[in-house]
């Protein structure tokens, strides 16, 4: 069973900085696309940002300019570096990987972000 381990959520002021990161317990040597969803108290779970083994991005309008999506394909390990952050990015983040037809998830990381 596919594990991925998710890790970094916090609590941060407004305008503050933080990094999540998410490792799946097996390497994948095929092509497959790693993403970060987020899902806040009451609303539908989002995406937020997407990335493919060769590095093609897609971002959700409300975080473009401030988010960061990236993998390190050696370690195995996607990152999303979230800067400028607003407490509406408030919301369990988690971690997603799509390999053929096969569709993983993390347990989720919490991201308060204080006003």
């Amino acid at each position: 069973q596919v594990q991925l381990v998710e890790s970094g959520g916090g609590l941060v002021q407004a305008g503050g900085s933080l990094r999540i990161s998410c490792t799946p317990s097996t390497r994948f040597f095929s092509i497959n696309t790693m993403a970060w969803y987020r899902q806040a108290p009451q609303k539908q779970r989002e995406l937020v940002a997407s990335i493919t083994t060769a590095g093609n991005t897609n971002y959700a309008d409300s975080v473009k300019g401030r988010f960061t999506i990236s993998r390190d394909n050696a370690k195995n390990t996607a990152y999303l570096q979230m800067n400028s952050l607003k407490p509406e990015d408030t919301a369990i983040y988690y971690c997603y990987l799509k390999n053929f037809n096969f569709e993983y998830w993390g347990q989720g990381t919490q991201v308060t972000v204080s006003s």
